[in-house]
């Protein structure tokens, strides 16, 4: 009898993954953002110094942010978080970041951000229903360049790093303010069923969606010597 509830359980989860119905724009974004993490990798001296790279137990990529967004309010910016564990990443969980002005001025252009989560404490945040950046957690624009040795102390102490990029220029960005939430329609979406961040992230109960190979596929090139959850 037991056998058997188990034999259904396995055959409705299938199910459900199969039955997931991922949007265009969910594509899009996946694909979004593993272009920025391509782009950012290639360039150069003006790159995230390899050492945070290294270091960073989660990156979150929100691509084609508007600016003019941050200064109407409410939700303005969707992506994709996956954190690590040893030398392997998550399946990806769909984020958004909203609420109100955090420190721009001029509206119309599109920018991408980049969030690195540099520490055990900022991922347990980040896994929270929403956490709010510079209050709940502390965040700081982070160093571009090749050497950490010049960080500031808010820098260091940081438990999440963030960084914009507006028409090829990349720097760091102050971020508080900013209200980080998992995105649960979206993920529902990925993957067919309600999943927690928390399960998807550390958990690992779920499987890598096609839709998601381009983001997984960008992220083992941008960290070669780790490799991404199937």
């Amino acid at each position: 009898m037991k056998a058997g509830l188990v034999g259904v359980g396995m055959f409705l989860a299938a199910t459900a993954v199969v039955g997931a119905e991922v949007t265009k724009a969910q594509r899009d974004r996946l694909a979004e953002a593993a272009v920025v993490l391509d782009e950012i990798r290639s360039a150069s001296d003006k790159n995230i110094p390899e050492e945070l790279w290294e270091k960073a137990s989660c990156v979150a990529v929100i691509p084609s942010v508007k600016k003019g967004a941050f200064i109407v309010g409410g939700e303005y910016g969707k992506g994709v978080v996956s954190c690590r564990e040893g030398k392997t990443w998550s399946a990806p969980s769909f984020v958004q970041l909203e609420k109100g002005s955090v420190g721009f001025q001029l509206g119309g252009e599109t920018i991408d951000l980049v969030l690195l989560v540099m520490n055990e404490h900022g991922m347990k945040r980040l896994l929270e229903d929403k956490v709010t950046l510079g209050g709940e957690a502390s965040v700081a624009g982070g160093p571009v360049g090749r050497d950490v040795r010049a960080m500031t102390d808010a820098q260091l102490k940081a438990e999440m790093l963030s960084y914009s990029r507006a028409q090829g220029l990349f720097a760091g960005v102050n971020l508080s303010g900013g209200v980080l939430a998992p995105d649960k329609d979206d993920n529902r979406d990925l993957y067919g069923r309600d999943v927690s961040p928390k399960d998807i992230l550390v958990g690992r109960t779920v499987t890598t969606p096609a839709a998601a190979q381009p983001f997984m596929t960008a992220l083992k090139r941008t960290f070669p010597t780790q490799t991404t959850h199937q």
